[in-house]
């Protein structure tokens, strides 16, 4: 039987993307799963799909949830004793993150606060909210994805990237911390934190839905600093062109959400606590280790970083 089998897992964040798959691989494998999403429709979609490949027996559930909120988490907690009948779980992946809220400056203080709270605040919630279930288990992991924007606070020149790279920061400090905290505490749990670099997924898409309104004026500036010739777009113009560099970060990716939910399966069953995501994520961890201070010079290009030698 897979490590997997006949587990109950809580996955955040599993409407779309890395999320979905973690729920489908899951499943298939014979974990039962509770997982949530703010769009809830997109959680039951996945729900679907996912049982069609489970074995029987296989119980696995969608639930409303913003993780940024605090008592919306704890009532997921809830509903997951209620729905699955139990008082713990085995394994919480903290999957759930947006981006936006690029720059500290020139960006709305709303977008910058609603992706730090996302991208930190679901995890730190889904802690809060999960842990005392998965010190109830017998042995449980404790699974957190931060990013390459975790080590790394830049997706390239010009182009600010302060509120993602602030979360991403605090979730890799938190689950290195937590490593030491439950070995005193709780040492029949442990951490992993998922370091993902470019993957194949809706982010940009699902981010633009949960930020609103696009302030197209912005949107026209920082597509120009991005090297795209906007500044005599008009609105909708812009808007198209949003669309299309969504459909670019999900289309060109190196690694396809499939794949990368293989990965961290495969790391947490190695029981490895920090598990790297895609050839790009190794590339860059080595650059930044080589020269930590160089990557930050004026002009430093991701990509040059990220190149194989």
């Amino acid at each position: 039987m897979s490590a997997f089998g006949g587990k109950l897992a809580v996955v955040t964040g599993g409407g779309s993307g890395m999320g979905r798959e973690l729920v489908k691989q899951l499943a298939a494998q014979g974990c039962s799963v509770a997982t949530c999403d703010v769009f809830v429709e997109t959680a039951e979609a996945t729900v679907a799909a996912a049982l069609e490949a489970a074995p029987d027996g296989t119980v696995v559930t969608a639930h409303a949830c913003d993780v940024s909120d605090a008592a919306a988490m704890d009532r997921f907690g809830d509903e997951v004793r209620d729905r699955h009948a139990t008082d713990h779980v085995d394994y919480v992946f903290n999957n759930a993150g947006i981006g936006g809220g690029g720059s500290m400056i020139t960006d709305p203080r709303e977008a910058w606060e609603r992706t730090f709270n996302v991208c930190w605040g679901g995890v730190y919630n889904g802690t809060r909210t999960f842990l005392p279930m998965l010190i109830a288990s017998e042995r449980g992991h404790l699974v957190n994805t931060s990013s390459v924007n975790g080590f790394f606070a830049s997706i390239g020149p010009g182009v600010p990237h302060t509120a993602y790279s602030a979360a991403k920061f605090a979730v890799r400090g938190f689950s290195e911390a937590l490593i030491e905290d439950l070995r005193v505490n709780a040492p029949h749990v442990s951490v992993s934190v998922v370091m993902p670099g470019h993957i194949g997924t809706d982010i940009v898409h699902n981010s633009r839905k949960l930020l609103g309104p696009v302030d197209v004026a912005q949107a026209r500036a920082n597509l120009t600093r991005r090297g795209i010739p906007a500044e005599n777009m008009d609105d909708a113009a812009v808007l198209s062109t949003l669309d299309a560099v969504g459909d670019m970060f999900r289309d060109t990716a190196p690694l396809t959400a499939v794949d990368a939910a293989d990965v961290i399966l495969d790391g947490v069953r190695d029981g490895r606590w920090r598990i790297l995501v895609g050839a790009d994520a190794h590339q860059l961890d080595e650059a930044v280790r080589a020269d930590p201070e160089g990557v930050y010079a004026p002009g430093a290009s991701l990509f040059e970083l990220m190149r194989t030698e």
